[in-house]
């Protein structure tokens, strides 16, 4: 991991932006709380023209999970309803309702997968996730309206699908669309 390679986005734990292309791009927009926010501002910084790099040899130091831990039922919340919320947004591509219907049934085999674990307060946060994403759709439509004149740039086809079915096992082998 020494090398420098464009990437579709940077944790926010770890990435540096000149003020002047994060104003240009609307800046975190404050709808998501956490997670994910750091997402949505690079695919906008994306669709206006900027290239992402992740630069190796550079070190950061940081502790994971400050903001939730990985077993808060929260965090699930956060991560399935804003992985909702920057498809409606970002994507410029014209099945965006194929795309939201995919999702919900992939989210609806997460759900069922966590209430076999025994993990029911993790189904509940996706449909909470779900309801909420819902209820503010308005808004996020109207979000795509104003960002999305400049969307040309939808990452890759669902990692899901190229992940457990394709076999890629590696982020150079997945397909950009």
């Amino acid at each position: 991991y020494d090398d420098e390679k464009a990437i579709f986005w940077a944790s926010g734990a770890v990435f540096a932006v000149k003020s002047e292309i994060f104003y240009q791009a609307g800046k975190f927009d404050e709808l998501y709380f956490a997670h994910q926010e750091e997402i949505d501002l690079c695919w906008r910084i994306k669709n206006l023209g900027y290239s992402i790099h992740y630069i190796g040899s550079s070190h950061v130091y940081h502790v994971g999970g400050a903001t939730l831990d990985t077993m808060n039922p929260k965090k699930t919340f956060y991560n399935f309803r804003n992985s909702l919320f920057n498809l409606v947004k970002n994507t410029s591509s014209n099945t965006i309702w194929l795309i939201i219907l995919g999702r919900l049934i992939l989210d609806g085999f997460a759900g069922i997968k966590f209430l076999a674990a025994g993990k029911s307060q993790h189904f509940l946060a996706i449909l909470k996730a779900h309801y909420s994403f819902y209820c503010t759709l308005p808004r996020l439509l109207r979000a795509r309206r104003a960002h999305n004149q400049s969307a040309k740039y939808y990452h890759c086809l669902s990692i899901v699908w190229q992940y457990y079915i394709l076999k890629k096992k590696h982020f150079f082998n997945l397909k950009e669309s």
